[in-house]
C-alpha cells in the first residue's frame, strides 16, 4: 500500500501544523509564491546602496509609473519586494510609521536592523498562529545608518540574513551567478547600477523593457533617498543589450 502524501493527510491545511518530517508546508508554500514572483536586486556599493527591480508590466494598456515596487521607508532607508506585492505595501506601510515614531520620540534616524526585526517578528508570528496565513513576500531592505550602508532578505518564515548583494523572484538563479562572478565590495552605484540591469536584461532576455524597469539608491554621503531618471536607465538598458 503506498502511503498518502502529506497533502492528502490534511498536513498543510493549517499554518500552525507540522508534518511528520517537521515541515510547516504553507510557510514552504510562501516561499515558492516568492520564487515565482518578479524580479529584485538589492546591493551594497563603497558609495552607498542600490534597489533595481522588474515590475513585469506585460499590459501595455497598465499606465507603468503606477507600480510601485521600490518603496521608501525613510530618507535613508527603502526596499523592495518578490512575491504577493499587496502583502509588501502592508508591511512597508507598518515599517514606515514605526521609522516616523522613531524620530519624532529620539529625533534622529531609525537603523536599518530595527525595521528589519520588526517586520521578521510580524512574519515569524504568522508562522505560529492560527487562523492566520504566511506573509507570501520576501523583502530586500537598504539602509544607510551609523553603522554605513546595509542590505537584508526577509523571507516568509521571519529569517533574515544580511548580504552584499541579493536577488529574490523569477531569476534569482541566474543572476546570482552573474553576481557570484561579477560583483566586487568596492563597485560603485554606478556601475552596480549597470552590472544589476545588464543582469536583469540577460536573464530576462527579449521580455526585459525600460517600462519594467525601476532602481533607487541611497547614497553614503546624502543618505537621501534617490530614484534613478527613466532616460538613464534607458541608455544603460540599450548599452547591455549591445553586448
Amino acid at each position: 500500500m503506498q502511503p498518502m502524501s502529506h497533502q492528502v493527510m490534511g498536513y498543510d491545511r493549517a499554518i500552525t501544523m507540522f508534518s511528520p518530517d517537521g515541515r510547516l508546508l504553507q510557510v514552504e508554500y510562501a516561499k515558492k509564491t516568492v520564487k515565482q514572483g518578479s524580479t529584485a536586486i538589492g546591493m551594497v556599493c563603497k558609495d552607498g546602496v542600490l534597489l533595481v527591480t522588474d515590475k513585469r508590466i506585460v499590459d501595455p494598456l497598465i499606465v507603468a509609473e503606477s507600480v510601485e515596487k521600490i518603496f521608501k521607508i525613510d530618507d535613508h532607508m527603502g526596499a523592495t519586494a518578490a512575491g504577493i506585492l499587496s502583502d509588501a505595501r502592508l508591511l512597508i506601510e507598518r515599517a514606515q510609521v514605526k521609522a516616523q515614531q522613531h524620530q519624532v520620540t529620539f529625533d534622529s534616524p531609525i537603523d536599518t536592523m530595527t525595521i528589519v526585526k520588526d517586520i521578521c517578528d510580524l512574519k515569524q508570528m504568522c508562522t505560529q498562529s492560527g487562523g492566520l496565513r504566511p506573509f507570501g513576500v520576501s523583502l530586500l531592505i537598504v539602509g544607510v545608518d551609523s553603522k554605513g550602508p546595509s542590505l537584508y532578505e526577509t523571507d516568509p518564515t521571519g529569517i533574515y540574513f544580511q548580504y552584499h548583494a541579493a536577488v529574490i523572484g523569477e531569476a534569482e538563479t541566474k543572476i546570482e551567478e552573474i553576481f557570484q562572478k561579477e560583483y566586487k565590495k568596492d563597485i560603485t552605484i554606478e556601475a552596480g547600477l549597470k552590472l544589476a540591469i545588464k543582469a536583469l536584461s540577460k536573464a530576462l532576455e527579449d521580455n526585459i523593457t525600460v517600462e519594467r524597469i525601476d532602481c533607487a539608491y541611497i547614497t553614503n554621503e546624502e543618505r537621501k533617498f534617490t530614484r534613478v531618471d527613466r532616460s538613464k536607465i534607458a541608455k544603460i538598458l540599450g548599452e547591455a543589450k549591445k553586448k
